[in-house]
């Protein structure tokens, strides 16, 4: 994984807080100066696009706060807002007005219940800070109920499905003849990220970040940059191994252009592949090779989780191979082996007996 690549993602986070702490009320700075040393720039930036929401919302939505603007809006005022103001502003997220299109049709904005949860969780963060600092005297936020979210069923591929995908993408039987034209470009280097997210359980971030130098084929492993900044080592079997040197064949041939030169993973362009485009292509073969599941990059890696589990029973193993720091959020994230159970019990069911 490059360092470079995580510390340019980093500069262009930091530079996009900045511009968002213009538009947020001046005493949110300290907040976010603090929070610089124990959150990444990514979670920062949320928590200021959220924010930014929540303020307009009670400056154009409310009457209390109806004469204040982002700019005097101190933090005397933001220890009135109430318990009632944020149920306001959760009911107020499921549907609000952005702008217009260009044919003049209202642009709206819809937020589902894991939408709403995310942004009482950063309110209730700032409430938090201001409130141990004594600058607010209460923090109505922890009062407010979390919005209840539907338990999803934990989807994931089995080795067939993982092979059936790989496969979908080396030969490209269901593509149209469109995708045919590009399919030629890219058929090695889809198996090979196709191959390396299945095999070893990395991140999205981590896949687009690896550069040429950080794979040595002869000792089977490859260089990654965890969240945090930690460097790990990962190892990969004689099936990845083949489709990188297949993949690395064609990408030595490729010239890609100024400053996408290290990057492994190339897109036609011939820039660094975007998380976007890997998104999509997953998108694309997962319809192709299997129509019950919907498949993104982060469930190939929560399968490598659960496959190595079913296969070694060892969750602090696969905490270790996924780069999970607590073992509870590997727990959280590997399928339920019941769904084992309960598969071999309908197999083993019969019908019309031994006749």
């Amino acid at each position: 994984m490059s360092q470079n690549y995580h510390q340019e993602q980093e500069k262009k986070n930091i530079l996009r807080l900045r511009e968002l702490l213009n538009e947020l009320p001046p005493f949110l700075a300290e907040f976010f100066r603090n929070r610089a040393d124990h959150t990444s720039s990514r979670t920062r930036l949320g928590y200021a696009y959220d924010m930014r929401l929540f303020f307009n919302f009670l400056i154009t939505e409310t009457r209390d706060f109806s004469a204040k603007t982002l700019d005097n809006f101190t933090v005397e005022d933001f220890g009135q807002v109430n318990m009632t103001h944020i149920e306001e502003f959760l009911d107020y997220l499921s549907l609000y007005a952005v702008g217009t299109y260009k044919d003049g049709r209202d642009a709206f904005v819809e937020n589902k219940m894991e939408g709403k949860s995310r942004k009482l969780s950063a309110i209730r963060s700032v409430f938090a800070y201001y409130f141990k600092r004594g600058k607010v005297s209460s923090n109505p936020a922890e009062l407010v109920d979390t919005p209840p979210t539907k338990e999803k069923a934990k989807v994931y591929l089995d080795v067939d499905e993982i092979a059936n995908l790989i496969d979908a993408a080396d030969h490209g039987t269901k593509l149209t003849n469109h995708q045919k034209k590009f399919h030629t470009f890219t058929r090695s280097r889809d198996v090979a990220l196709l191959s390396l997210f299945s095999g070893t359980g990395i991140r999205i971030s981590e896949c687009v970040g690896i550069n040429i130098e950080d794979i040595d084929l002869d000792r089977g492993c490859f260089k990654v940059v965890r969240k945090g900044g930690d460097e790990a080592i990962l190892y990969f079997n004689e099936e990845i191994e083949f489709a990188l040197r297949e993949y690395l064949d064609e990408r030595k041939q490729k010239k890609a252009l100024a400053g996408h030169e290290r990057a492994l993973f190339l897109s036609i362009q011939n820039r660094r592949i975007t998380d976007r485009a890997v998104q999509n292509l997953v998108k694309k073969y997962s319809q192709m090779s299997n129509t019950l599941k919907h498949i993104t990059p982060h469930k190939l890696r929560t399968s490598f989780g659960t496959n190595m589990y079913r296969q070694t029973g060892d969750i602090y193993l696969v905490a270790d191979l996924l780069g999970h720091k607590d073992v509870n959020t590997t727990r959280k994230n590997y399928a339920d082996t019941k769904q084992d159970a309960g598969r071999r019990a309908v197999r083993n069911l019969r019908l019309r007996g031994d006749d």
